[in-house]
């Protein structure tokens, strides 16, 4: 028998969806190993090992691995390219590896806004934790998620369903009872500190909230929709990123450290910075086969499990409510991801066309009352249709 035209071409989009489908579902669950591993690792370090270090500087260690890393990828796929590197010298179109770099770096303006962003973001972050308690603080950072979503509708066009919606609003809810044992004690609208202000704090955390939400989505508009840099890659956005971001680190370690570079480091340091500089590439790459709302999602599916590995080895708490939380947290991650809500549930109908007068006027009066009665009389076999 000859197969029925249309159905070989749709084989090979079926098998590239469900292989792009795939990617995104394996660098979510990576992502999200990446975040508790680092929690833990981090709790093991300073709350066991008693390690005293800059966190800024292992944030620039990180970004510098992330540099590295990226040229590296980048210097393989120019290498990699089917036109020799004599070609590439002599040809106006081709750029060397230097070269690229430097168009890297002069053309990373959106990507240096969003380093500045992160970098007022920190200072936000210490406020805050200067004025209120950490109660606080974790009940206000949960609103990253509906923030993510909304600037998501306004900067993306995106439409989501009353699902999806529900789905976020018992994310936010189950993450807040899994954290009850740190909000939940006496004392939780004072501040952390004597002369603190509860005002200014609740109003800093809430605006780097904020600022999240809009990082998030501006970071993947520019990688997705961004006319000027189509023809960049993740690993070009990723060393743009990085870059930007060094000096702003930098500068929190001179102002905060005087000057004073790796003091406490240790093995168990590096290896933290190597796993900050992997969670910032796979963070990427999960914005780029999926959507930063899923990257929320990898992330605060991580707080549940960070905390199960930080019971088994490390003895911290884990009560009988924050297991119920976390299948809370876990149910509402599932109802979001396979909501099956059809588009045109989602979608508004699209618009009533209906003839100008310009065009009946052309066509003039006994013109019009043909279209009219034609209109009335269309799948009703010549009866009007009452009203």
């Amino acid at each position: 028998m000859v197969p029925q035209s249309g159905t070989t071409p749709q084989r090979p989009q079926a098998s590239r969806s469900n292989r792009l489908r795939f990617i995104k579902l394996l660098v979510l669950i990576v992502l999200c190993l990446q975040n508790s591993i680092f929690t833990v690792l981090r709790r093991y370090s300073q709350g066991v090992l008693k390690e005293q270090y800059s966190k800024y500087e292992v944030l620039l260690v990180g970004e510098i691995i992330k540099m590295i890393f990226s040229a590296y990828v980048i210097s393989t796929q120019l290498s990699s390219s089917p036109t020799s590197d004599s070609d590439i010298k002599n040809s106006n179109h081709q750029l060397s590896f230097t070269s690229h770099l430097i168009k890297l770096c002069t053309s990373a303006q959106k990507m240096f806004i969003l380093s500045i962003i992160y970098g007022i973001m920190n200072i936000l972050s210490y406020v805050a934790l200067r004025n209120v308690s950490a109660g606080i603080f974790t009940i206000c950072a949960q609103l990253k998620i509906l923030t993510t979503a909304t600037f998501s509708t306004l900067m993306l066009n995106r439409k989501y369903s009353w699902t999806k919606w529900r789905a976020l609003l018992t994310l936010i809810i189950g993450v807040l009872l899994f954290s009850e044992p740190v909000w939940n004690k006496a004392g939780i609208l004072q501040s952390s500190d004597d002369d603190g202000n509860v005002i200014l704090g609740t109003l800093a955390v809430l605006t780097e909230v904020t600022l999240s939400g809009f990082a998030s989505i501006y970071f993947e508009k520019v990688v997705k929709t961004d006319p000027e840099g189509q023809n960049l890659n993740i690993w070009e956005r990723n060393f743009q990123l990085a870059l930007g971001s060094f000096p702003v680190y930098l500068g929190f370690i001179l102002v905060g450290n005087g000057g004073k570079l790796f003091n406490g480091w240790s093995k168990v340091t590096f290896v933290l910075a190597l796993l900050g500089a992997a969670g910032g590439l796979l963070v990427a790459l999960s914005i780029k086969y999926g959507d930063a709302i899923l990257k929320t999602l990898a992330t605060t599916g991580a707080i549940v499990l960070s905390s199960i590995l930080d019971h088994v080895w490390l003895q911290g708490p884990l009560t009988a409510s924050m297991a119920l939380a976390g299948c809370v947290v876990v149910t509402a991650i599932f109802d979001y991801s396979f909501d099956a809500t059809p588009l045109s549930l989602v979608l508004p109908p699209p618009p009533v066309l209906v003839p100008s007068p310009s065009y009946a006027s052309l066509r003039g009066a006994d013109s019009e009352i043909e279209l009219d009665d034609e209109e009335i009389n269309v799948g009703t076999d010549g009866k009007d249709v009452e009203a």
